[in-house]
């Protein structure tokens, strides 16, 4: 959390929590060190949820099917939620979480690569959110928005990398630099494009929220003009 320890802790003391199901499965992950959204991401979710009542949801990135759960609970309207996972050994515990919510036939669960998976996809979504690998979210960005209904809402998670995000790349480790650069990259696109309305915020490890806008002709690029 980006937040300082006593106002986080604050924050947090007011959180109503989950159902006892999503409870047990948060539980169960942490155990078994699988990474879900944070708990203010969870706030956050549950607000933007209610606001804008998606029929139609995209995830990329199932982990263990908690954040999918958690979607489909929290959503006022009635909807369908696309997911889709590339981690062989977290099939079968998402799935078998989806059949204990008795959301099997509301939750659409896709395994492989979600580059070549985003192609096989048609129908516009009304939200996408995007928890994958990090250094593949602008490897994924031109399906996604290719799937994303004008008005909707694309939801990037864990885009500040630990406040790596902010640092020079020859200070960060070898093995992140091909990472920070493609995050950087990511952030450009959804800040500078003119098909999207973006704000970046300081909730869990950072998210941007993303609204795709309607345009004319010659009003697609970069709003600081093309690249």
């Amino acid at each position: 959390m980006i937040l300082d320890e006593r106002l986080g802790a604050f924050i947090n003391a007011m959180d109503a929590g989950n159902t006892p199901l999503l409870e047990e499965l948060e539980q169960e992950a942490v155990a078994a060190f699988v990474p879900i959204i944070r708990k203010d991401m969870q706030r956050f979710l549950k607000v933007l949820l209610a606001l804008k009542r998606p029929a139609r949801i995209l995830e990329v990135g199932t982990a263990v099917g908690f954040s999918a759960l958690f979607m489909a609970e929290y959503n006022p309207a009635d909807c369908h939620i696309t997911t889709i996972e590339n981690y062989e050994k977290r099939i079968p515990i998402a799935q078998n979480n989806f059949k204990r919510a008795g959301r099997e036939n509301q939750i659409t669960l896709l395994f492989g690569d979600a580059a070549d998976l985003l192609k096989t996809l048609d129908e516009p979504f009304d939200f996408i959110f995007m928890d994958a690998a990090k250094g593949q979210y602008i490897r994924f960005l031109p399906e996604v928005m290719r799937l994303l209904k004008d008005g909707g809402v694309l939801l990037s998670d864990n885009v500040l990398m630990e406040g790596e995000i902010l640092e020079s790349r020859y200070i960060v480790t070898r093995r992140n630099r091909t990472i920070h650069r493609r995050m950087r990259e990511y952030l450009y696109q959804l800040t500078h494009s003119r098909e999207l309305t973006t704000t970046l915020l300081p909730v869990g490890d950072g998210i941007t929220v993303s609204i795709k806008n309607e345009y004319g002709p010659g009003e697609k690029g970069f709003a600081g003009g093309e690249q």
